[in-house]
């Protein structure tokens, strides 16, 4: 069962103090006015683990294939934890295909560069994804976070996102992925608003221009500097002008 944080005020003191309530307890506190006791609180629905969002939303143990791995997974590799930052697929002769990941340690931060079968077992980790909003990001590259339900804030470095850390603007939701409450990557929505600062250069079909975070990207000839475009975050392209 989910749980929600309270902050409640000591009547013989002035500090605050914070401690998880359960969801299903929330609404009758907070409709009551007497003080609330602890030791009084009613044990939680029994919920079969395998159903509850918690357990879903973070665990180890699950294998799949070499083949299955995909860019965003985060996999475990003799004890440690690993992002899957890029997967190359390659098949030699007659030998088995094979597939190149490259890999961050979450717990080290350092990158490293794996071959492993497409049949080979890979221990497959489940991580919680939290939805947090963007307030800032500091100049050595810290992004200020913001949880919405709580209005507590995290910091996380800008290299969780990648590249896509150019299309963060000011109160946009953004998903982080967390294993052990740790931050292990974000990613921001698939669809994002820009504004075309300047053309650049023309093709056959397309001209290139800049945008207002600096990326460059192709669009129709009708665009213009200062219109506003929705991109594909994903792949960086063009989708449609946006609408007023």
């Amino acid at each position: 069962m989910q749980a929600l944080w309270l902050r409640l005020r000591h009547s013989n003191s002035n500090t605050k103090s914070l401690f998880r309530l359960p969801s299903y307890l929330y609404y009758s506190y907070s409709c009551s006015s007497s003080p609330l006791n602890l030791n009084s609180l009613p044990s939680p629905p029994s919920t079969s683990s395998f159903t509850s969002p918690w357990f879903a939303s973070q665990r180890r143990g699950i294998k799949v294939s070499g083949s299955d791995i995909r860019v965003g997974n985060i996999i475990g590799k003799q004890g440690r934890i690993y992002e899957v930052l890029k997967v190359d697929h390659s098949h030699e002769g007659r030998g088995k295909a094979t597939i190149k990941v490259e890999l961050r340690d979450i717990g080290q931060g350092n990158k490293v560069t794996q071959r492993m079968g497409t049949d080979e077992d890979i221990e497959r980790v489940y991580v919680q994804e939290k939805t947090f909003m963007f307030m800032c990001m500091d100049h050595d590259g810290t992004v200020v976070l913001m949880d919405p339900d709580t209005l507590d804030q995290i910091e996380v470095s800008k290299d969780l996102f990648n590249k896509n850390c150019l299309y963060l603007q000011d109160g946009m939701k953004v998903k982080v992925q967390l294993y052990d409450d740790k931050p292990l990557s974000a990613s921001v929505p698939k669809r994002v608003t820009c504004i075309v600062k300047e053309a650049i250069a023309a093709t056959p079909r397309n001209k290139k221009v800049v945008l207002d975070n600096g990326l460059t990207v192709e669009v129709p000839p009708h665009v213009e500097a200062g219109d506003a475009i929705v991109v594909n975050t994903e792949d960086d392209c063009y989708i449609e002008r946006a609408k007023a």
